[in-house]
Protein backbone atom coordinates (compact mmCIF):
# COMPACT_ATOMS: atom_id res chain seq x y z
CA UNK A 1 0.00 0.00 0.00
CA UNK A 2 1.44 3.34 -1.47
CA UNK A 3 1.25 6.58 1.11
CA UNK A 4 -0.86 9.70 -0.64
CA UNK A 5 1.27 11.53 -2.63
CA UNK A 6 -0.36 15.38 -3.06
CA UNK A 7 -0.72 16.12 -6.62
CA UNK A 8 1.10 19.08 -8.45
CA UNK A 9 -1.90 21.50 -7.98
CA UNK A 10 -2.03 20.97 -4.27
CA UNK A 11 -1.31 23.47 -2.16
CA UNK A 12 0.73 22.74 1.05
CA UNK A 13 0.79 25.07 3.88
CA UNK A 14 3.33 25.27 6.82
CA UNK A 15 1.57 27.21 9.65
CA UNK A 16 5.69 27.65 11.23
CA UNK A 17 6.27 29.80 8.12
CA UNK A 18 2.82 32.00 8.00
CA UNK A 19 3.20 32.86 11.01
CA UNK A 20 7.09 33.67 10.32
CA UNK A 21 5.60 35.43 7.08
CA UNK A 22 3.55 37.90 9.35
CA UNK A 23 6.19 38.56 11.76
CA UNK A 24 8.07 39.79 9.25
CA UNK A 25 5.49 42.28 8.00
CA UNK A 26 5.03 43.00 11.84
CA UNK A 27 8.71 43.39 11.92
CA UNK A 28 9.01 45.87 9.24
CA UNK A 29 6.08 47.70 10.28
CA UNK A 30 7.95 48.60 13.29
CA UNK A 31 11.10 50.00 11.78
CA UNK A 32 9.78 52.24 9.22
CA UNK A 33 7.73 54.04 12.28
CA UNK A 34 11.38 53.81 13.45
CA UNK A 35 13.02 54.86 10.64
CA UNK A 36 10.07 57.85 10.26
CA UNK A 37 10.88 58.88 13.84
CA UNK A 38 14.27 58.59 13.00
CA UNK A 39 14.36 61.05 10.15
CA UNK A 40 12.14 63.36 12.52
CA UNK A 41 14.79 63.75 14.85
CA UNK A 42 17.60 64.54 12.43
CA UNK A 43 15.32 66.70 10.98
CA UNK A 44 15.01 68.73 14.38
CA UNK A 45 18.86 68.25 14.75
CA UNK A 46 19.72 70.20 11.80
CA UNK A 47 17.66 73.14 13.16
CA UNK A 48 18.87 72.87 16.97
CA UNK A 49 21.56 75.66 16.25
CA UNK A 50 19.41 78.56 15.04
CA UNK A 51 16.58 77.58 17.77
CA UNK A 52 18.59 78.11 20.62
CA UNK A 53 20.13 81.40 19.19
CA UNK A 54 16.94 82.23 18.59
CA UNK A 55 15.76 81.24 21.98
CA UNK A 56 19.44 83.51 23.18
CA UNK A 57 17.86 86.39 21.29
CA UNK A 58 14.31 86.06 23.05
CA UNK A 59 15.82 85.79 26.46
CA UNK A 60 17.89 89.03 25.79
CA UNK A 61 14.96 90.94 24.75
CA UNK A 62 13.05 90.07 27.88
CA UNK A 63 15.91 90.84 30.36
CA UNK A 64 16.72 93.98 27.97
CA UNK A 65 13.54 95.46 28.54
CA UNK A 66 12.44 93.98 32.26
CA UNK A 67 16.03 96.37 33.08
CA UNK A 68 14.34 99.10 31.74
CA UNK A 69 10.67 98.79 32.84
CA UNK A 70 12.57 99.04 36.12
CA UNK A 71 14.76 102.00 35.64
CA UNK A 72 12.21 104.04 34.29
CA UNK A 73 9.01 104.82 36.09
CA UNK A 74 6.77 106.75 33.40
CA UNK A 75 3.55 104.61 32.09
CA UNK A 76 4.83 105.24 28.55
CA UNK A 77 8.25 103.34 28.82
CA UNK A 78 6.82 100.90 31.25
CA UNK A 79 4.33 99.80 28.90
CA UNK A 80 6.82 99.73 26.04
CA UNK A 81 8.57 97.14 28.01
CA UNK A 82 5.87 95.21 28.84
CA UNK A 83 4.53 94.82 25.58
CA UNK A 84 8.17 93.89 24.12
CA UNK A 85 8.27 91.51 26.60
CA UNK A 86 4.88 89.81 26.53
CA UNK A 87 5.66 89.94 22.40
CA UNK A 88 9.28 88.13 23.05
CA UNK A 89 7.48 85.55 25.11
CA UNK A 90 4.90 84.58 22.99
CA UNK A 91 6.87 84.25 20.13
CA UNK A 92 9.43 82.04 22.29
CA UNK A 93 6.21 79.68 23.35
CA UNK A 94 4.48 79.42 19.71
CA UNK A 95 8.46 77.95 19.04
CA UNK A 96 7.79 75.53 21.63
CA UNK A 97 4.77 74.29 20.76
CA UNK A 98 5.70 74.22 17.42
CA UNK A 99 9.16 72.04 18.47
CA UNK A 100 7.02 69.80 21.14
CA UNK A 101 3.84 68.87 18.40
CA UNK A 102 6.34 68.10 15.72
CA UNK A 103 8.52 65.62 18.11
CA UNK A 104 5.35 64.22 20.05
CA UNK A 105 3.03 64.07 17.35
CA UNK A 106 3.13 60.10 16.80
CA UNK A 107 -0.59 59.08 16.65
CA UNK A 108 -1.84 58.32 12.77
CA UNK A 109 -4.96 60.82 13.30
CA UNK A 110 -5.86 62.87 10.65
CA UNK A 111 -8.22 65.59 11.32
CA UNK A 112 -9.23 68.61 9.14
CA UNK A 113 -6.13 71.67 9.05
CA UNK A 114 -6.17 74.84 7.44
CA UNK A 115 -2.86 74.20 4.95
CA UNK A 116 -1.82 77.95 5.90
CA UNK A 117 -1.72 77.23 9.60
CA UNK A 118 0.04 74.24 9.36
CA UNK A 119 3.22 76.18 6.65
CA UNK A 120 3.00 79.10 9.29
CA UNK A 121 3.86 76.87 12.30
CA UNK A 122 6.54 75.30 10.07
CA UNK A 123 8.14 78.24 9.15
CA UNK A 124 8.46 79.13 12.79
CA UNK A 125 11.06 76.21 13.70
CA UNK A 126 12.55 77.42 10.03
CA UNK A 127 12.60 80.93 10.25
CA UNK A 128 15.78 81.82 11.99
CA UNK A 129 17.90 79.03 9.92
CA UNK A 130 16.79 80.20 6.19
CA UNK A 131 17.45 83.55 7.62
CA UNK A 132 21.11 82.86 9.11
CA UNK A 133 21.50 80.72 5.47
CA UNK A 134 20.54 83.97 3.46
CA UNK A 135 17.49 82.72 2.02
CA UNK A 136 14.27 84.78 1.73
CA UNK A 137 10.64 83.47 1.89
CA UNK A 138 7.73 84.34 -0.66
CA UNK A 139 4.41 82.99 0.41
CA UNK A 140 0.84 83.21 -1.43
CA UNK A 141 -2.20 81.10 -1.24
CA UNK A 142 -5.02 80.62 -3.95
CA UNK A 143 -8.31 80.56 -1.50
CA UNK A 144 -8.24 79.67 2.21
CA UNK A 145 -7.85 75.21 1.28
CA UNK A 146 -8.52 72.53 4.20
CA UNK A 147 -7.47 69.32 4.10
CA UNK A 148 -7.77 65.75 6.07
CA UNK A 149 -4.60 65.42 7.01
CA UNK A 150 -2.40 64.43 10.21
CA UNK A 151 -0.87 67.90 11.45
CA UNK A 152 2.48 66.55 13.06
CA UNK A 153 2.98 63.58 9.75
CA UNK A 154 2.54 66.55 6.99
CA UNK A 155 5.15 69.15 9.24
CA UNK A 156 7.82 66.53 8.75
CA UNK A 157 7.46 66.14 4.86
CA UNK A 158 6.86 70.37 4.72
CA UNK A 159 10.30 70.18 7.47
CA UNK A 160 12.24 67.55 5.38
CA UNK A 161 11.59 69.50 2.12
CA UNK A 162 12.28 72.91 2.77
CA UNK A 163 15.59 71.84 4.79
CA UNK A 164 16.01 70.13 1.25
CA UNK A 165 15.60 73.36 -0.36
CA UNK A 166 17.91 75.41 2.13
CA UNK A 167 20.88 73.16 1.71
CA UNK A 168 20.80 73.18 -2.13
CA UNK A 169 20.67 76.90 -2.12
CA UNK A 170 24.18 77.51 -0.67
CA UNK A 171 25.33 81.06 -0.87
CA UNK A 172 21.45 82.27 -0.61
CA UNK A 173 18.38 82.12 -2.51
CA UNK A 174 14.62 82.34 -2.38
CA UNK A 175 12.47 79.69 -1.02
CA UNK A 176 8.53 80.50 -2.10
CA UNK A 177 5.41 78.48 -0.44
CA UNK A 178 2.23 78.55 -1.97
CA UNK A 179 -0.97 76.46 -1.01
CA UNK A 180 -4.24 76.07 -2.88
CA UNK A 181 -6.27 73.69 -4.93
CA UNK A 182 -6.58 71.76 -7.87
CA UNK A 183 -9.24 72.58 -10.76
CA UNK A 184 -11.87 70.32 -9.66
CA UNK A 185 -11.69 71.54 -5.75
CA UNK A 186 -10.81 67.89 -4.46
CA UNK A 187 -7.49 68.49 -3.68
CA UNK A 188 -5.58 70.63 -1.60
CA UNK A 189 -1.80 71.69 -2.61
CA UNK A 190 1.49 72.47 -1.17
CA UNK A 191 4.10 73.87 -3.35
CA UNK A 192 7.65 74.33 -2.03
CA UNK A 193 9.95 75.59 -4.90
CA UNK A 194 13.57 76.97 -4.26
CA UNK A 195 16.10 78.76 -7.14
CA UNK A 196 19.27 76.37 -5.50
CA UNK A 197 21.27 73.90 -7.79
CA UNK A 198 18.45 71.92 -9.06
CA UNK A 199 18.79 67.79 -10.00
CA UNK A 200 19.58 66.29 -12.73
CA UNK A 201 17.15 63.98 -14.91
CA UNK A 202 19.12 60.71 -13.89
CA UNK A 203 19.32 61.38 -10.44
CA UNK A 204 15.93 63.21 -9.92
CA UNK A 205 13.90 59.44 -11.50
CA UNK A 206 15.26 57.91 -8.29
CA UNK A 207 14.81 60.53 -5.60
CA UNK A 208 11.89 59.07 -3.97
CA UNK A 209 14.11 55.47 -3.67
CA UNK A 210 14.94 54.11 -0.12
CA UNK A 211 18.19 54.80 0.68
CA UNK A 212 19.22 56.44 -2.47
CA UNK A 213 21.24 60.03 -2.11
CA UNK A 214 23.71 61.49 -3.89
CA UNK A 215 24.86 63.41 -0.41
CA UNK A 216 26.88 62.97 2.21
CA UNK A 217 26.61 62.79 5.60
CA UNK A 218 28.16 65.99 7.46
CA UNK A 219 30.36 66.10 10.41
CA UNK A 220 27.36 65.93 12.92
CA UNK A 221 26.13 63.07 10.71
CA UNK A 222 23.27 64.60 9.30
CA UNK A 223 22.38 64.27 5.72
CA UNK A 224 23.33 61.28 3.23
CA UNK A 225 20.62 58.83 4.39
CA UNK A 226 18.56 58.52 1.42
CA UNK A 227 15.45 58.09 3.48
CA UNK A 228 14.12 61.94 3.78
CA UNK A 229 12.44 62.26 0.51
CA UNK A 230 11.10 58.31 0.79
CA UNK A 231 9.69 58.83 4.57
CA UNK A 232 7.98 61.48 2.59
CA UNK A 233 6.51 59.95 -0.08
CA UNK A 234 5.11 56.91 2.24
CA UNK A 235 3.59 60.05 4.39
CA UNK A 236 1.51 61.26 1.65
CA UNK A 237 0.56 58.40 -0.13
CA UNK A 238 -1.12 57.13 3.65
CA UNK A 239 -2.50 60.20 3.26
CA UNK A 240 -4.39 59.06 -0.12
CA UNK A 241 -2.20 62.08 -1.54
CA UNK A 242 0.84 62.38 -3.18
CA UNK A 243 4.32 64.18 -4.36
CA UNK A 244 5.53 64.97 -7.47
CA UNK A 245 9.09 66.81 -7.86
CA UNK A 246 9.84 68.98 -10.79
CA UNK A 247 13.69 70.21 -11.60
CA UNK A 248 16.25 72.15 -13.98
CA UNK A 249 19.66 71.72 -12.71
CA UNK A 250 20.82 75.46 -12.34
CA UNK A 251 17.32 76.63 -11.84
CA UNK A 252 16.10 75.23 -8.89
CA UNK A 253 13.56 72.26 -7.57
CA UNK A 254 9.16 72.45 -7.14
CA UNK A 255 7.79 69.77 -4.99
CA UNK A 256 4.03 69.51 -5.18
CA UNK A 257 2.38 68.06 -2.96
CA UNK A 258 -1.50 66.65 -2.95
CA UNK A 259 -3.72 65.99 0.00
CA UNK A 260 -7.83 65.19 0.21
CA UNK A 261 -9.58 68.54 0.24
CA UNK A 262 -12.58 69.01 3.33
CA UNK A 263 -14.50 71.60 3.88
CA UNK A 264 -13.62 74.34 6.63
CA UNK A 265 -15.69 73.31 10.00
CA UNK A 266 -18.59 75.59 10.59
CA UNK A 267 -17.24 79.07 13.11
CA UNK A 268 -13.45 78.67 11.88
CA UNK A 269 -13.88 79.45 7.83
CA UNK A 270 -11.70 82.56 7.14
CA UNK A 271 -11.23 84.96 4.45
CA UNK A 272 -7.16 85.83 5.44
CA UNK A 273 -4.81 84.33 2.97
CA UNK A 274 -0.94 84.34 2.50
CA UNK A 275 0.49 87.81 1.26
CA UNK A 276 2.12 87.17 -1.85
Amino acid sequence: MTADRPSDSTVIVDPSQTESVEDLREEISRLRTQLREAQKLMSVGVLTSSITHEFNNILMTIINYGRMGLRHRDDATREKAFDRILTAGQRAARITTGMLSLVRGNTTRQEPTRLVTLIDDVLILMEKDLTNHRVTIEKRCDGDPWAELNASQIQQVLLNLMINARQAMDGGGRLFLGVGTDADGEQATIEVRDTGCGIPPETLARIFEPFYTTKTADDRGQGGTGLGLSLCRDIMHAHGGGIRAESKPGEGTRFLLRLPAVPAPEGLRTTSALPE
